[in-house]
């Protein structure tokens, strides 16, 4: 009893000198932003030009915190010129009914008949790190379907952007796969999917886990056809796990 007291006392103690040394954080160069769901363009004239973009409702009274944030890449289906699509699309809608969603949300839309391209998401990740108040170290990287590929083949080529990845019912190359032995991976996949055949989730588990990978995670569910986000996006696991990966 005696040793927990005094080690609560020593801790109390700490606590209190760090909150008097610590020093002020610097919110002379804060930007208000709207919050909650809004259309935004990329200031570069090159890349992706559209995001649906969601800011925390708290973002504007909380000047001194840099939120995490989330890159979530839709499927074929939303590609185009009309942000209403992405605005209801898988994780984008999900977060959307929760108006102090705890991530800044990144939700680009892909041209039509084009592919999610790596460089034009670079310079969408760049604006983003540089337009709002956001923290460098978790940025994470999710997407379902072609976005799920689009998932995999960024986090492949920048693992280092990234704090974690959450591919969706995608796939990838295992070839490539040990850059990412180091790097939080959740995937999903549903095994009776008709789309995107299961195996796609599988090998790139497998291959992660054969480079001597441990912190790749996988969820596959026996039924539920190409649908495996609802239920991943639904899940508040997902997001205390997520919020627990930094760079």
């Amino acid at each position: 009893m005696l040793l927990a007291v005094i080690t609560a006392a020593s801790c109390s103690k700490q606590n209190d000198t760090d909150k008097e040394t610590a020093p002020p954080v610097d919110t002379t160069n804060f930007v208000s932003r709207t919050t909650g769901v809004t259309f935004q363009e990329v200031g570069h004239p090159k890349g992706v030009t559209d995001y649906v973009l969601q800011i925390p409702a708290s973002y504007n009274q909380k000047k001194a915190a840099k939120w995490p944030v989330i890159i979530f890449l839709h499927g074929i289906g939303e590609r185009g010129n009309d942000l209403n699509k992405v605005k209801n699309a898988g994780l984008a809608g999900i977060a959307a009914k929760d108006p102090d969603f705890p991530f800044v949300l990144i939700s680009p839309q892909c041209k039509t008949d084009s592919w999610w391209d790596v460089p034009s998401l670079t310079i969408l990740y760049n604006e983003i790190l540089e337009k709002y108040n956001v923290d460098s170290s978790r940025v994470y990287l999710t997407g379902l379907s072609m976005g799920g590929y689009g998932a995999w083949a960024w986090a492949l080529s920048a693992p280092e952007k990234f704090a974690a990845v959450v591919p969706i019912c995608g796939g990838g190359t295992p070839s490539k796969a040990c850059v990412l032995k180091t790097k939080p991976v959740w995937a999903f996949h549903n095994a009776d999917d008709p789309t995107v055949n299961v195996r796609e989730s599988r090998n790139m588990v497998n291959a992660i886990r054969d480079c001597g990978g441990t912190l790749v995670k996988y969820t596959e569910n026996p039924t539920g056809g190409h649908n495996a986000w609802t239920k991943a996006y639904s899940d508040p696991a997902l997001f205390t796990w997520l919020k627990a990966q930094k760079l």
